[in-house]
């Protein structure tokens, strides 16, 4: 489409989203700053309407319909910040609006889609083969097709995030964006270079899920064989064939992360920060750090913050196991009174703290000479855990570092 992805219609689009988008100001953070050595700030889409920038495009392409498309309906695809996004803006323009999901996907994110206004059909167990479906459905009963990503309207709406950068940091050097389909960082890309040549913009996927990285060495858009990526919001396993033109010429370059990164930068974001941001939003994160330390600054796109308690949970305890602020050590000490005493006195003379204790009889056809103990015993970091595991050892207690999986 000839008329997007334009200064004009990114001017337009900025205007339009207002009507039904919070103002996401930037938030400098200190403690990025220190970590990477240039001046952070963060763009908290994540504490968007919706919780999360896909609110953006959807709307913008919702008020792009003729009234005919709207009087028929929309119907889209998503696992969650799309289905929200339009869902939200079909009831604000007053459209009956229905998406499809897959069937795994969590409850929570489902109800949230029912309570904005939207008809949720369940079918098929990964995103394509809701898409699929949605698009059959789009064709059988005449409703309007709403792509999550790969369409030029949807870009420019998306690409709002970018005017707002820099109008509140005009002399902006560097922004990250995640890269799932390929909207956003086209939309934030295009817009930045139309804008100022001179600002980089650098595309961030995760490393289970390089759909962008693979099309970019193909020359064209291929589909992976498979995603396997805790940042489930950008596991996409083709990168849009309309945006990629658009990414080739304006993105300056594309840097993979690793799931363990996502895991600290989530503990990053609650503890330094006090927001909950989604894996897929914690990208420009984690790759803030892969950049040179040489004071530039840098605008980080949190995407999104639509993350369910469950999993929450989980990336916290994996964080926590990974950062040495919680761990596991097993001993072995004859099954006696007063033996459980002074392996848990040895422990508190160095100021760990318990939090789980196993006993195990049976690690030996005799008792008296040894039962196992694994003590769970929550620490301030790497140095302070090895001051716990050598102290252990100078008591004559042998301790050993089980698997996280043995552990528990």
């Amino acid at each position: 489409m000839a008329d997007m992805l334009t200064l004009e219609a990114f001017e337009e689009a900025s205007e339009k989203v207002k009507e039904v988008t919070l103002e996401t100001k930037l938030v400098e953070s200190p403690y990025l700053c220190a970590a990477t050595g240039n001046r952070v700030w963060l763009k908290p889409e994540n504490m968007q309407r919706t919780g999360a920038y896909k609110l953006r495009g959807a709307y913008y392409k919702i008020s792009k319909l003729s009234q005919d498309e709207l009087d028929r309906g929309v119907i889209t695809a998503s696992a969650g910040n799309h289905a929200q996004g339009v869902a939200y803006a079909a009831t604000h323009a007053g459209a009956r609006s229905i998406v499809v999901m897959p069937t795994t996907t969590p409850l929570i994110k489902v109800e949230r889609t029912k309570g904005y206004g939207a008809e949720v059909i369940l079918h098929g167990d990964v995103f394509d083969e809701a898409g699929e479906y949605a698009q059959k459905l789009a064709e059988e009963q005449g409703l309007t097709y709403i792509p999550p990503f790969n369409d030029e309207t949807v870009a420019t709406g998306q690409g709002t995030i970018g005017m707002e950068i820099v109008q509140e940091l005009p002399l902006v050097d560097t922004i990250l964006v995640p890269v799932g389909g390929g909207g956003l960082s086209c939309g934030i890309a295009t817009f930045a270079k139309l804008y100022n040549p001179k600002i980089r913009v650098i595309g961030v996927e995760p490393a289970g899920a390089p759909s962008l990285t693979a099309a970019l060495e193909a020359g064209h858009a291929v589909k992976l064989p498979s995603a396997n990526t805790i940042a489930d919001g950008t596991a996409v396993l083709e990168v849009g064939d309309k945006v990629l033109p658009y990414l080739k010429e304006n993105l300056d370059d594309v840097l993979l992360v690793e799931d363990d990164e996502l895991v600290v930068s989530f503990l990053d974001m609650v503890e330094n920060h006090k927001m909950i941001v989604e894996n897929s939003g914690l990208l420009s994160v984690a790759a803030a750090k892969q950049l040179p330390a040489d004071g530039r600054r840098v605008a980080c796109v949190l995407s999104g913050g639509n993350m369910d308690v469950i999993t929450m949970s989980s990336v916290v305890q994996y964080g926590l196991i990974q950062r040495s602020r919680v761990f596991t050590v097993s001993v072995l000490l004859p099954d006696r009174p007063g033996s459980l005493v002074r392996v848990a006195s040895v422990i508190a003379e160095h100021n760990g703290n318990v939090i789980k204790l196993k006993h195990n009889q049976f690690v030996t056809t005799n008792r008296n000479a040894a039962v196992e103990l694994r003590v769970t015993i929550e620490a301030y970091g790497p140095e302070h855990r090895q001051e716990i595991i050598d102290a252990l050892s100078e008591a004559g207690f042998n301790p050993e570092l089980p698997s996280f999986r043995e552990a528990n």
